[in-house]
């Protein structure tokens, strides 16, 4: 799922704007094969100053379609896969085709609960279905079946934290309303041909299940409304509710476009992930245009609770808001809150960990197969294996560095046969692939610790020689230059020499 921000700012309160993700699948396709996400915004500014000059204040909500995983559609039997030949995953009714009726499918109901229970929903236990009309090439039907009336989840919430300044150590926690989560079908997919002027429709995503979780204009800047997306997509993927592959965009967009005298039109946008910036896809109706019907060919959605679940009642034909509920995962706060606890971490390191999908298990399996405390063990994930991944652009489960290794590697370091910087380069080397463990490295690159002692006063005295003026201002009571003098040990021994020995050791030296 990607989401892009939208905001209307001064001289345009109330404009509402959506804009789709298109991802290398197509229009509102993500490279995964997850819908995208639609976003909308409604706002205006505040005038700072006398000049008369205010700067662009965003007042953000967001409209976030969620693609539900489901094997099926929300109302046919046809298969959910990505990347499918053209028309292949089409049913009579996903064709729009005389006489063909809609069947709910109970997955999509459950996967709606489960996330309206995880945002501080309450649930409908009776919940009803629209019609939505709009004309488009891939909407066979003229009309999209949607819950405008009656929803199945409302008045929720979403906590998010924020950092201050891009600084993980300064954080706040804020939280935007949830108005609904409603139930929808996905239209098709129409691929345009400049080149032969033809549009081409492709049909296999008509009726795949949506989520629409509806937010609150509670969000004053991209930054916000980011860091919100990013916690509801950590959610879905907790959930297993929706893939949620997200992205961000759209604010920027629109200050440039008032600035420069334009307006902002009521439109669907798509995002286009190759030009990294959303395009107009179709013109957006106002409500009014939409003609919403009451949808004939289905009940009234009835869910049950324990209380509610009449005893003579078959259970598989019945969705219990109960029995979900106590089924919940631990949430992604909760998941934080015990990271911090069980291992003694900062708050800022257990974002970081949950952040990037598989890091908090990469790191678990780290701290049970090593000697070094959780503390010590975090910093070498985050500063250092994290870095290696980013600067490849590789996730975690690619890694060519196990947790094994690693936990190899800092046991290694924890028992003093290596330096830290012996370790990087121990690292470096495993990065490669080439199936060594950290020991072979070790001995194979002779980077173990010097044990002679003797050996290492020697290379003492000789940095304390060949450096008069540090040698002077150290004795003259500055005691940062004992850093450079550590450091030239270091790089004489090839990072073989343990640090807080070597200052020992100088130290002793430099008193004499």
């Amino acid at each position: 799922m990607a989401a892009a921000v939208a905001t209307a700012a001064r001289g345009c309160s109330g404009v509402w704007c959506r804009a789709w993700q298109r991802g290398a699948g197509g229009p509102g396709h993500s490279p995964h094969g997850q819908r995208a996400a639609a976003s909308s915004a409604r706002g205006g500014a505040v005038p700072v100053g006398k000049s008369g000059l205010a700067p662009w204040v965003p007042v953000v909500g967001l409209e976030i379609h969620a693609q539900i995983s489901s094997n099926s559609k929300l109302f046919s039997g046809s298969q959910v896969q990505f990347a499918a030949p053209p028309n292949s995953l089409v049913s009579f009714f996903d064709a729009s085709l005389p006489g063909t009726l809609p069947v709910l499918n109970r997955r999509c109901v459950e996967a709606a609960v489960m996330t309206g229970l995880a945002l501080n929903c309450s649930i409908n236990k009776k919940s009803l279905f629209d019609r939505k009309h709009y004309f488009y090439a891939d909407l066979p039907a003229g009309y999209q079946i949607t819950q405008q009336r009656v929803p199945i989840a409302v008045n929720g919430s979403l906590s998010y934290s924020l950092c201050i300044d891009n600084k993980m150590s300064q954080m706040v926690t804020k939280t935007v309303r949830i108005k609904q989560i409603q139930l929808e079908q996905d239209s098709g997919k129409s691929l345009h041909d400049d080149t032969r002027s033809q549009t081409l429709v492709d049909l296999n995503r008509a009726g795949v299940g949506l989520m629409e979780v509806v937010m609150e204009p509670d969000m004053c800047c991209g930054e916000e409304a980011a860091a919100a997306v990013r916690e509801l997509q950590l959610i879905l993927q907790t959930l297993g509710s929706s893939q949620a592959v997200m992205a961000d965009y759209e604010i920027q967009r629109q200050i440039e476009e008032l600035e420069n005298g334009g307006t902002i039109l009521n439109e669907t946008r798509a995002f286009d992930s190759k030009l990294g910036c959303t395009v107009p896809m179709r013109d957006k109706e106002g409500k009014q245009d939409y003609r919403f019907m009451p949808e004939p060919n289905l009940p009234p959605l009835i869910l049950y609770d324990a209380k509610s679940l009449p005893a003579n009642m078959n259970h598989q034909q019945v969705v219990n808001i109960d029995w979900i509920h106590e089924r919940l995962p631990d949430l992604p706060s909760v998941k934080r809150a015990k990271l911090v606890e069980q291992y003694g971490i900062l708050p800022e390191h257990s974002f970081a960990l949950l952040n990037e999908d598989g890091l908090t298990e990469f790191f678990e399996n780290v701290v049970k197969q090593t000697q070094m405390k959780p503390k010590k063990v975090i910093g070498w994930i985050l500063n250092v294996l994290l870095s290696y991944l980013k600067e490849h652009s590789l996730t975690v489960k690619e890694s060519p560095i196990s947790s094994l290794m690693m936990a190899d590697l800092l046991n290694l370091l924890e028992k003093k046969e290596i330096s830290s910087t012996a370790a990087k380069q121990v690292l470096a080397e495993l990065w490669k692939g080439e199936e060594k463990t950290p020991l072979e490295i070790v001995k194979e690159k002779k980077l173990e610790l010097i044990q002679d002692q003797k050996e290492l006063e020697q290379i003492c005295q000789a940095v304390i020689d060949g450096q008069e003026n540090e040698v002077m201002a150290i004795k003259a009571g500055n005691l940062k230059v004992l850093n450079k003098l550590i450091g030239l040990v270091q790089r004489e021994t090839r990072g073989r020499s343990n640090p807080v020995l070597v200052k020992q050791l100088l130290e002793k030296k430099l008193s004499e």
